[in-house]
């Protein structure tokens, strides 16, 4: 009962993930397009009451019409909407999802002893940790470099340098699946963490002295826009980070750090893209075309060197004896221990993940598909390898699946 729950809990928290997640990104990708599209203003009136830029827009058969003032408008409305709940509930939501995924069991899902033979209470709080450090870190940068002339840069290079450095230890501690999604939860931690503790508390400043009737000191705006722009880059790395836990191609490379900077560096550069093309189409900026070719170029060169090699063609002299061995038939008596031995403790009667029980000639039958799929073609159970299942046994599987999965 307590697994059906957990999937319930799971399921319920991964669909209200991605709807915050969409609500978020979304708004997100508007804010930086409707920036790179503002024109200045040609109503004198609009121009009388400071504002920057406007834009104009047909939607859903009627007519928008937003500006913007840079620093201040004339007076403040009624109602003004705050964008910050798409964020907060992003982050809720994913930290609960990750909290009952991974943290939940973490001896089975961020633990690999092959790489580091920790209790799971420090695999959690190394897990958590990682979310923390890289926010000071981050943050200490931005607050050092951010504002100096040039800064820019500097920040860029030293974040890029932050997150390589961050890859490379979460994929030498935690399993790999698990190194791909905490990449992803950390940076979008920051991302939030960037709305939580300085693009709203900016806002709040701002709104807050306009009501004083005091002066409004520009340094909020710059550096909202600063943390709102860091956010806008790290969106497409984030969510490779979080789709990439279902292609264990991806996190079971040996180089699997490797793999992930560099789609990390691809979406980051196809997301530069799309931001300076919205101004190219103003005259404001050359094609950002060499952006989108880098990053479909660094993915291209990922595809073929992660490509598998050719299975080895057998030796024409191997002995009719070894042959029968590795070509025969193999029945539920041959399988059944390897599967008892690896499988049974996270797929039988006291446990089922996910609804699957193998612990009857029937029910491996019934699953026979699933258990190639995952064990022989996709390598991905058992989890982290966690009942150090071997190659031979691998390979018993896939023979006895391809020969018609006999439960006989």
């Amino acid at each position: 009962m307590e697994t059906y729950l957990l999937e319930w809990v799971n399921l319920l928290l991964r669909w209200a993930h991605v709807v915050t997640a969409v609500a978020w990104i979304g708004a997100s990708f508007y804010f930086v397009f409707l920036d790179s599209n503002l024109t200045p203003p040609q109503d004198p009136e609009l121009q009388r009451q400071g504002v920057s830029g406007e834009l104009w827009a047909v939607h859903g058969g009627g007519f928008y019409h937003p500006v913007k003032f840079a620093v201040r408008p004339p007076e403040l409305p009624g109602h003004l909407h705050w964008f910050y709940w798409e964020s907060y509930s992003t982050w809720l939501t994913g930290f609960a999802l990750f909290t009952v995924s991974y943290l939940w069991n973490a001896g089975s899902y961020l633990v690999d002893k092959s790489l580091m033979d920790w209790s799971p209470a420090a695999a959690v709080a190394a897990a958590l940790g990682f979310l923390v450090v890289f926010w000071v870190a981050y943050d200490t940068i931005c607050r050092i470099w951010g504002q100096r002339p040039g800064g820019d840069r500097i920040v860029g290079a030293l974040v890029a340098l932050l997150v390589a450095a961050a890859a490379w230890l979460a994929c030498h501690w935690f399993a790999g699946r698990a190194a791909f999604l905490l990449m992803g939860a950390m940076l979008a931690t920051s991302m939030s963490a960037n709305v939580f503790f300085w693009i709203i508390p900016g806002q709040r400043t701002v709104v807050q002295s306009i009501r004083d009737g005091q002066p409004v000191d520009p340094i909020h705006g710059q550096r909202g826009k600063q943390r709102s722009v860091h956010n806008t880059y790290f969106t497409l790395p984030v969510l490779f980070a979080m789709l990439s836990t279902h292609y264990s191609f991806t996190y079971s490379h040996p180089r699997n750090w490797l793999v992930l900077l560099g789609m990390m560096a691809a979406g980051a550069a196809i997301r530069q893209f799309f931001v300076l093309r919205h101004g190219y189409k103003l005259g404001r900026n050359p094609h950002p075309w060499p952006y989108v070719a880098a990053g479909v170029a660094l993915i291209a060169v990922l595809i073929v060197a992660m490509a598998p090699s050719p299975a080895p063609v057998p030796a024409a002299n191997a002995t009719s004896a070894r042959s029968a061995e590795t070509t025969g038939p193999v029945g539920y008596a041959q399988i059944q221990p390897v599967i008892a031995q690896r499988c049974y403790g996270c797929h039988g009667q006291a446990m089922q993940m996910k609804n699957v029980r193998l612990d009857s000639a029937a029910l491996l039958a019934q699953h026979a598909p699933a258990v190639y799929q995952q064990a022989v073609v996709l390598r991905a159970m058992p989890m982290n390898n966690a009942t150090q299942i071997t190659e031979d046994e691998r390979t018993l599987i896939k023979r006895w699946f391809e020969g018609g999965a006999l439960v006989n």
